[in-house]
This record gives C-alpha cells, sequence and structure tokens, in this order.
C-alpha cells in the first residue's frame, strides 16, 4: 500500500481550497474509496498518485483510477471503451469523452454488490493491457475549429506554426477547451490565455490553473 495514498484518503487531491479540511470531497466519500482500494490491490495492481489521485497500474501502465466528487465517488477505466461491460455499469465522464469509462457509486451497499463484478473488469482490463490493445480516438481533424481561433491563425501564422507542432493529443485538449463556452469573447480570451502555453509547447493538462479558467 502506497503512503500517498493514505494521505489522499485524508486531504483529498490539494488541487482546491477545500484540500485538507472537512469539505474536502474524500470525507464524504472515505468508506467507497477505502473499499475500491482494497478491490484494486486485491487484483494485483500497483498503486500511485498521479495527477493528485490515486492510479492503480500494471506493469507501469494505467488500469484505473479512482475519485470523488460531490454526488458520487468512482472508478473509472482508462480503456473502458474496449471492455465488454455484460452488466452495463459503464459510463462516458462526458461528452467528449472518447476511450475512459467509469463506474458511479452513491452509496456503498451497491459497491459491496458489484464487488466480484468490479473485479472481474478489473481482471479484464488487465488482460486488454496484456494483448496490447489500443483504442480507436477521433483523428484532431474531425474536431471543430473555432472561428475565433481561425481568425487568430489568419492574424498570427507563428502561433498557427506552434499550435500545429503540438502533439495531436494536446491539439485535441485545446480544441475542447477553446469551443466550450457559448460566447465568442470567452472563447478568444480562452484561446489569449493559452497562447504563452502554446509557444512553449505545452498542452492544457499541463497547467491545472488554466484548465479551471
Amino acid at each position: 500500500m502506497n503512503p500517498k495514498i493514505d494521505k489522499y484518503l485524508i486531504d483529498g487531491c490539494m488541487r482546491c481550497k477545500l484540500g485538507g479540511t472537512p469539505e474536502c470531497k474524500v470525507n464524504f466519500w472515505r468508506r467507497e474509496l477505502e473499499l475500491l482500494r482494497r478491490i484494486a490491490l486485491h487484483c494485483g495492481l500497483t498503486e500511485e498518485l498521479k495527477w493528485g489521485i490515486p492510479v492503480y497500474t500494471f506493469q507501469n501502465q494505467n488500469i484505473i483510477l479512482i475519485g470523488a466528487f460531490k454526488e458520487y465517488c468512482i472508478l473509472s477505466f482508462f480503456k473502458g471503451s474496449l471492455l465488454q461491460d455484460p452488466h452495463g455499469i459503464l459510463s462516458k465522464q462526458g461528452e467528449n469523452v472518447q476511450v475512459g469509462r467509469g463506474f458511479k457509486i452513491t452509496n456503498i451497499q451497491d459497491l459491496f454488490e458489484k464487488e466480484t463484478i468490479l473485479k472481474e473488469y478489473i481482471y479484464e482490463a488487465i488482460e486488454v493491457e496484456k494483448a496490447g490493445l489500443k483504442p480507436t480516438y477521433k483523428q484532431t481533424s474531425e474536431y471543430h475549429i473555432p472561428e475565433e481561433l481561425e481568425q487568430i491563425f489568419d492574424e498570427d501564422p507563428t502561433f498557427k506554426a506552434a499550435f500545429e507542432a503540438l502533439t495531436e493529443g494536446r491539439k485535441r485538449g485545446y480544441l475542447l477547451h477553446f469551443a466550450a463556452p457559448k460566447q465568442s469573447s470567452t472563447r478568444t480570451a480562452r484561446i489569449e490565455k493559452a497562447m504563452p502555453l502554446i509557444f512553449e509547447g505545452k498542452g492544457l493538462n499541463d497547467d491545472y490553473a488554466l484548465r479551471k479558467k
């Protein structure tokens, strides 16, 4: 057992002002999170702390993570779209999620009842990794490019070149981030705020503070 996870179960991920306080969401779901932890370790996974949350790996490959939200806690499979899910318990965390699938827990009794099923799913996820199966991702060219971004590209070719030099994953992350707001002014503000990171070759996930804007 990783002592960093012990600390997470007390203080949370520490990425918001509620970390380390009684209002931290992990306090609402500690029993469920502890049971999810035991389930993961029972399946032989290695326990690590990544992005401030518990992640469980097999031969250095991410298999599942656990986390707490206001209304529920979750066990999420990194390659959940490749699982059979015969019991229909997995769901996407947002419309733009392509591969990850999660099982939401709202009470510990449901978790007790699903424990055997979740272990079966974890073992299947390990076999998916052993087999080297890869999910199919939507191509970057299929993502919508906001009009505001197109305009800035036209005005600043060096910025366009910097954006195109990013990895495909970073470009997809930015395109989703930029297109999300309903108001044009907000979309423009997001693009302008991200420009220094893009010129540095960094992605949205490289700056947590930016994602919260």
